[in-house]
């Protein structure tokens, strides 16, 4: 490592904007984006053939596990065009490798509004899906260039010709203009790298106005602090400036300049259109917030850049620590996520069953599955989290309107009307299960908005359905349902008026919060019956009778009753008079009957993580074990 003094000398410096080319991969889930960008690793020779591995930029073992991107991730390339009129010609190609499902659409936008152009990925066996057409669609809205790509060639189950005719009638072009390429075999993959330099357009900005960066990203590193992914817009940044962040107005002198290459790479200044990362030293990760203007503190920008609009969380879960003494640890946990993953909302809350905690906000159940998994592994933490449910917005009898976030938070009062936030859904499917999937959507109180012929065997179908109906477990019942041919994709759309009630669960006659739920009212006796028998064997017998009851308001629903644990008083009396005996059983009775006055039922943490869990078949696993 150079010296502190000498820093930035013998690096390279910014690169000409007319030789860079900043562009995305955006496709559906599991069409080929990790795969493709290894292969333009391996062709553009960033990354070392003895350290290459499959799906190279996905750096998080969940990412590995699952076989899914969560994390958008930039990358510098090399590349000298191989044919055509320009060939020999020299680029520069900044890619964004981005996730593919629907939950994680926010890091995709951000991703586009860092770039001039877009390869949309679709794989030669599968066609169109769900995801495929919002990415266009917001790759459009961003008004970049798109470059349309079959994927997987190689495969026996392909039909490129079908599907180039999908795709060229999607995008209004010609099949022929349709690229094919095989990200495993790395067939057509140069050809696509001439094209990106031919089609795209370079980055256009102001390379002698005040320097501004846009930060798109940012992940807390233990030893250097926040790291802070940028793309330069206007000016010029170089390795000895000191910044200013134009929200919060704090200075900072730089540490370290540079771009990711895969890997971090020191370079003397960032131009206009580069894509790298500066690091400061500061451990504070407030001080750095995706969406904010960068600039220099001695030729500041009188004006800030748009920044990016800020998501909405569409389902919210309580997360408590299993251990109350790692509350503050739960805490920065949560502060150094929200750092890397700026669709976190989180905000403080307490539980009269399970203490402190955090109620947040996600896009979606696997976000929320995600978020919960990297904190149990990344910090070590053990966590409870709720049922998940939405936010509904609750108009009283005298006028007063209240936003619910938490089924504990739903008034006892008089109530006029309640609203539930809808959405509405996009369903690609073959046209063998149009039934099955109309059934489902009918049965979660969906309505049918429209219906589209793709193909002469693919079906678009788009239904608004509420939020609270999709996020348990619409999306597995309709991949069974269709043998895993649909595909789904959904954006909000407003709220609709509905006849929602609050389902209490009292034990022993005591209100427990983490159980309740708010419901329709036609699916609130289901909910109460299932929770009730879930509890009945989860709770171990107590010296008393246990009551479990399902209500709303004052109006018991569902009872299951936990059978006190007998013991037998009379093993002392091997014979003598009768009324000995009685007299020890009616002792016994008095006994239990000023035990049940006075006893608690406490609910062990198992039977909580097993109720709470959105699936049976996890509630019978932790029942087991217990």
């Amino acid at each position: 490592m150079p010296p502190t003094l000498d820093r930035g000398a013998n690096l390279p410096g910014a690169t000409d904007p007319v030789r860079i080319r900043n562009f995305c991969i955006i496709a559906h889930i599991d069409h080929g984006k990790s795969t493709l960008a290894d292969r333009m690793l391996q062709l553009t020779e960033v990354v070392d053939p003895r350290q290459m591995r499959a799906q190279y930029l996905d750096r998080m073992d969940i990412e590995r596990e699952r076989g899914i991107t969560i994390k958008s991730q930039a990358v510098r390339m090399p590349w000298t065009v191989r044919a055509g009129e320009r060939a020999g010609e020299q680029a520069v190609l900044n890619m964004i490798d981005t996730p593919g499902h629907v939950d994680f659409t926010y890091e995709v936008s951000r991703s586009l509004a860092a770039c001039e152009g877009a390869v949309l990925l679709v794989d030669a066996a599968q066609g169109i899906e769900a995801q495929t057409l919002a990415n266009l669609y917001l790759a459009l809205e961003n008004d970049l260039h798109v470059i349309p790509v079959l994927n997987k060639i190689d495969l026996p189950a392909a039909q490129p010709d079908k599907y180039a005719e999908e795709l060229a009638h999607l995008i209004g072009c010609q099949p022929e203009d349709c690229l094919r390429v095989s990200g495993k075999t790395g067939d057509g993959v140069p050809h696509l790298l001439d094209e990106i330099v031919r089609q795209f357009q370079p980055p256009v900005g102001e390379p002698d106005a005040p320097a501004r960066a846009m930060i798109f990203d940012s992940v807390y590193d233990i030893y250097r602090g926040v790291v802070t992914y940028i793309r330069v817009i206007d000016g010029k940044i170089e390795a000895r400036d000191r910044i200013k962040m134009m929200s919060t107005g704090a200075a900072h002198e730089l540490l370290e300049l540079g771009v990711i290459s895969p890997e971090m790479v020191k370079s003397s200044a960032l131009g206009v259109g580069e894509v790298g990362y500066l690091i400061t030293g500061v451990k504070d990760v407030r001080q750095s917030r995706v969406g904010d203007t960068v600039t220099l503190q001695s030729r500041p920008a009188t004006e800030a850049l748009g920044g990016y609009k800020d998501p909405k969380p569409m389902v919210y879960s309580g997360l408590y620590p299993i251990d109350g003494s790692d509350y503050p640890a739960l805490r920065d946990a949560l502060d150094k996520l929200k750092l890397n993953d700026a669709a976190l909302v989180y905000e403080p809350e307490t539980s009269a069953a399970l203490g402190f905690g955090f109620r947040v906000g996600f896009l979606g159940l696997l976000h929320l599955e995600i978020i919960r998994e990297r904190l149990e592994r990344e910090f070590s933490l053990d966590l409870i989290s709720t049922a998940p449910n939405v936010v509904y917005r609750v108009l009283m009898d005298d006028g007063e309107e209240l936003t619910v976030t938490n089924p504990s938070e739903f008034p006892a009062g008089k109530i006029a009307e309640v609203y539930e936030p809808v959405v509405r859904a996009t369903v690609l499917t073959p046209n063998d299960y149009v039934g099955a999937v109309m059934e489902l959507c009918q049965g979660r109180r969906g309505s049918l908005l429209g219906m589209d012929y793709l193909s002469t065997d693919r079906v678009e179908l788009r239904y608004t359905l509420p939020l609270a109906e999709i996020i348990f477990d619409f999306f597995d019942q309709l991949k069974s349902r269709t043998k895993g041919y649909a595909s789904l994709d959904y954006e909000p759309s407003g709220e609709q008026k509905a006849d929602l009630v609050k389902v209490d669960i009292l034990l022993h006659g005591e209100p427990v919060d983490a159980f309740s739920a708010i419901v329709h009212k036609d699916k609130a006796y289901n909910y109460g019956v299932n929770i009730a028998s879930k509890l009945q064997k989860l709770i171990p017998r107590q010296q008393f009778e246990v009551p479990i009851q399902a209500a709303i308001g004052s109006r018991v629903i569902a009872r299951e009753t936990i059978r006190a644990i007998r013991k037998d008083v009379l093993a002392k009396c091997y014979g003598g008079d009768i009324t000995r005996k009685r007299k020890l059983l009616e002792k016994q009775k008095e006994g239990k009957k000023r035990m049940k006055m006075v006893g608690r039922v406490e609910v062990p943490q198992e039977a909580f993580i097993a109720a709470l869990s959105t699936s049976d078949t996890a509630a019978a696993d932790k029942a087991a074990k217990k």
